[in-house]
């Protein structure tokens, strides 16, 4: 009996949202001289993605609220200006938990939020809603963004249309497009958050391989009743991951309940001729704030300055600590400390910093990209002084790796480039750096920035004004990391120039273009260069060529042509085009369908052919294969018929939800060494200046090659003081995820999510030749430790809850090539090892109150990753094995 009167209480209540009989309402309406009574509670939960609620941090607000109707237009029905008050706040954790994990046992709403937040909170406020949009929203200014917002986020509820269909709504979350289903006793209303515009944006890595994934969802259900709105649950959910590492994830969970307990009499309409009028009448210090949230200043009571946090990560940043995961997870602090600080907080950081630790500092300032940290590495280095190369170098490549760019960051490699440059090596990194952030920016739908215009000019126009060979290379080695449709009439020019290095890089600037933008002249170019049409191209140029012709889908007569020319070639180069074809075929490349097609034909294909013997090589296999992410490694070898090696090339590459980052590339080229072996140069490199260098890639970015000895002198003063030392190629800390958003929730509150990865880096290579030994040895040996770390907070500076997920790892990739040319065919042994290594997680949740009551839960896992040695194909194990068993 006591349901049933319940039930027969409120169908007798006046409507609080009803259809009224002078027509079909476009939205809710209110009646006069009735008060509504509703019980309102809004939540949040944040914790990793599989986390339950009764694990999860966060908190509940739970309050009465009155709504009556203060105006209405005479003329429309629609047109209503409502006041809603909030009373009897409490505030309780999201689940249940002990005495001893609940920050807030013991607490009240006022101790919690302070009188003054507390009044204000139950402060009434007004809302203007037409056709059941909200038109305005009246609050007072001098109020807490944080009151105002949880204010906003329970009027935003009441918006409501009461028929089937999308439209653009503004509330809280800012301006969205909503779909509203109606069916019989309910309407569902879905926002569509991707659609969203707010004044606060964030920013993400531009590579989606190292980025960060959302999925989100806000749907609110209002319950109708013979015509009566008689509750609003809203239920949203954000969930972000790390594309590399998908249960490195976080998730943030927003519930909103509003539920009609009653109603009584209530305060007549106030007369007026419109809103505004009305609104003034009520109180002359109510203004229309706006319903979109406002941004909110998170104040950080107690924490250190940013000298002092560097303090305690001094020793964790010194080289000796570099290949530990202590070093990215304490740059990665450094960089969230220095996104806060002025200029003038980090100049004092850098100029106290010891001699060995400033160099990773600076990889850290110049990686926080904000404008006092440029402005404060412009002030300390001085781009004049050639002792100062490695910390420039430094701040040059930190600029390269940079997440998110801005166009004055490419300003200021651009006066720096006009400037005095004292060593030539920092100009070339200048100029090749600014290429990459030319890419960085276009891919941001930037490339029309006067900046960015100008810096294209300069790159397009200065490979055909330069005279000097160096620097001809450096901008095209720019132009290769701009990635500009524009370059490719530049590039195929140079791939048939008469000096091989330019046309190596031509033709590997080629390579990474989309197949799409590969014409029929590039093609006939290309394949100009490897048929030597026009004059005869060093081996590794005819290998470059090669290389582009098979990945830019090629044609069945391309194909066809390509397996003819094997047995024509060079020894060495016969059999890296079959070990080429093969690999092609054994690891399914785009081009093993035209390749198995061509290959039917027994005049391109038969024992003749396919029987070639060498020691040259070109192999591909994976590192890893997972859910997430899949990643590859190829290797290419390619040596003169005396047995020396002319290039070696190792591929990283990383592949996720249909996007690939060339994660690294070594290429060691030599030529001009056989004179050491009184051996004869193979066709087309009788002349060649005795040369051997090293080129690197690191996530898509070029950076500027180093030369291991240059001319027949220098290699033999290299050849007597040769330590057998690798040369570094680069060192250093590198920012490679970057995310950072607010992510604003219907309820009012706002979560900011900071997702960063860090890694430790050292690359070094080195070629040793032994001619007493007839042996030579060429080693690129990395090492590296990676953290990345994700935090989701939702703070409202009287309360705190946050979850912080994160991984780590340490490793080591050493490829080593070791030749004995005493004899024909000469023996080579390749190897690839990674040591065993391990992998850690860590899950911390923390719940805080401004009072400085904390509570902090964690959880770790560990796992070792035992080592192995890579598969390469058979031949090589056999040849390793004779190798080292001549070395005994």
């Amino acid at each position: 009996m006591k349901n049933l009167s319940e039930k027969l209480r409120l169908k007798n209540v006046c409507c609080v949202f009803c259809v009224s009989s002078g027509g079909a309402a476009a939205g809710p309406r209110l009646n006069n001289n009735q008060l509504y009574k509703f019980s309102y509670t809004t939540e949040v939960l944040v914790d990793k993605t599989k986390g339950s609620k009764e694990g999860s941090a966060g908190y509940r607000i739970s309050s009465d609220v009155d709504v009556n109707l203060v105006w209405r237009d005479p003329s429309s029905k629609d047109d209503q200006l409502i006041q809603l008050v909030i009373s009897n706040v409490r505030l309780n954790p999201a689940s249940r938990r002990s005495e001893k994990k609940n920050v807030l046992h013991g607490s009240t709403a006022e101790s919690v939020l302070g009188k003054t937040k507390l009044a204000a909170l139950t402060k009434p406020f007004l809302l203007h809603l037409r056709n059941g949009k909200a038109k305005a929203f009246y609050s007072y200014w001098a109020e807490p963004a944080t009151i105002k917002n949880l204010k906003r986020g329970l009027a935003s509820l009441l918006q409501v249309q009461l028929k089937t269909g999308k439209v653009i709504e503004n509330d809280v979350s800012g301006r969205c497009i909503v779909e509203y289903k109606a069916v019989k006793g309910q309407v569902t209303r879905t926002k569509i958050l991707e659609t969203c515009k707010t004044a606060e944006t964030g920013f993400t890595t531009h590579s989606q391989v190292m980025g960060v994934s959302r999925k989100s969802s806000s749907v609110t259900v209002f319950t109708l009743e013979d015509g009566f709105i008689r509750s609003a649950v809203a239920d949203e959910t954000h969930s972000l991951a790390v594309n590399t590492r998908r249960s490195t994830a976080a998730k943030v969970v927003s519930k909103q309940t509003l539920t009609l307990v009653g109603t009584e009499a209530g305060p007549l309409e106030v007369a007026g001729k419109d809103v505004a009028g009305v609104v003034k009448s009520i109180d002359a210090k109510l203004a229309a704030v706006g319903i979109v949230a406002e941004k909110v200043k998170s104040q950080c009571k107690g924490c250190p300055s940013l000298f002092e946090h560097w303090q305690t990560q001094q020793k964790l940043l010194e080289p000796a600590s570099l290949s530990k995961a202590t070093a990215p997870r304490s740059f990665l602090a450094l960089i969230q400390g220095i996104r806060k600080a002025s200029k003038d907080e980090i100049l004092k950081v850098l100029k106290s910093a010891s001699k060995t630790s400033l160099p990773q500092v600076v990889d850290a300032v110049t990686s926080s990209q904000t404008t006092a940290s440029l402005d404060a590495m412009l002030e300390f280095l001085n781009f004049t002084d050639t002792k100062g190369f490695v910390l420039q170098e430094r701040f040059l490549y930190a600029c390269g790796f940079a997440s998110h760019p801005n166009e004055r960051m490419l300003q200021a490699l651009l006066d720096i480039s006009n400037g005095k440059i004292g060593s030539t090596d920092i100009k070339e990194s200048v100029v090749i750096i600014m290429g990459a952030l030319v890419h960085k920016l276009c891919q941001k739908g930037e490339c029309n920035l006067p900046t960015v215009v100008q810096v294209k000019k300069l790159l397009l126009d200065s490979p055909e004004s330069r005279q000097v060979e160096s620097e001809v290379q450096m901008y095209l080695l720019a132009l290769k990391n701009s990635m500009l449709p524009e370059a490719i009439p530049i590039f195929t020019k140079y791939a048939e120039s008469e000096l091989g290095s330019y046309s190596t890089i031509a033709l590997t600037a080629l390579q990474r273009y989309d197949v799409k933008l590969m014409t029929n002249e590039v093609k006939q170019t290309v394949n100009r260069v490897y048929h030597q049409n026009r004059r005869i191209y060093e081996k590794n140029v005819r290998a470059a060529a090669a290389d582009v012709i098979l990945s830019s889908n090629p044609s069945y007569m391309e194909v066809k042509n390509l397996l003819l020319s094997i047995g024509n070639l060079p020894h060495e180069m016969n059999k890296y085009m079959l070990s080429k074809i093969q690999d092609i075929l054994r690891f399914q490349l785009p081009a093993s369908k035209v390749i198995q097609k061509a290959m039917r034909d027994m005049i391109s294909h038969n024992y003749d052919r396919f029987a070639k013997v060498g020691s040259s090589s070109a192999f591909s296999g994976f590192m890893a294969q997972s859910a997430d992410v899949t990643s590859t490694y190829s290797l290419d070898i390619l040596y003169s018929g005396s047995g020396i090696l002319r290039r070696s090339n190792m591929n990283i590459y990383g592949a996720s939800k249909g996007a690939t980052l060339h994660g690294l590339q070594v290429a060691i080229e030599a030529q001009g060494l056989e004179s050491l072996i009184a051996a004869t140069p193979d066709q087309g490199e009788e002349d060649l200046e005795s040369f051997a260098g090293m080129s690197a890639l690191l996530f898509d970015v070029q950076l500027r090659p180093v030369t291991f000895f240059k001319g027949y002198s220098d290699l033999m003063s290299k050849m007597f003081s040769m330590s057998g030392e690798p040369m570094n190629v680069v060192k250093g800390l590198i920012l490679l995820t970057d995310h950072s958003e607010v992510i604003q929730l219907q309820s009012g509150l706002k979560a900011s999510a900071e997702f960063q990865g860090g890694l430790a880096i050292d690359i070094s290579g080195g070629m040793e030749i032994s001619l007493w030994y007839r042996e030579s040895k060429t080693s690129v040996n990395n090492r590296g430790a990676l953290v990345v770390t994700g935090n989701v907070t939702v703070d409202m500076d009287f309360m705190r809850a946050g979850v912080e997920v994160s991984f780590e790892t340490e490793a080591s990739l050493d490829f080593i090539t070791t030749v004995q040319f005493s004899e024909y065919p000469f023996l080579v042994c390749m190897q690839m090892d990674k040591t065993t290594f391990p992998v850690s997680e860590y899950l911390t949740k923390y719940e805080s109150l401004s009072s400085g009551k904390s509570v902090v839960s964690h959880k770790s896992k560990k796992q070792l990753v035992p080592g192995s040695e890579f598969p390469l194909h058979q031949e090589n194990s056999n040849m390793c094995k004779k190798v080292f068993d001549s070395s005994w």
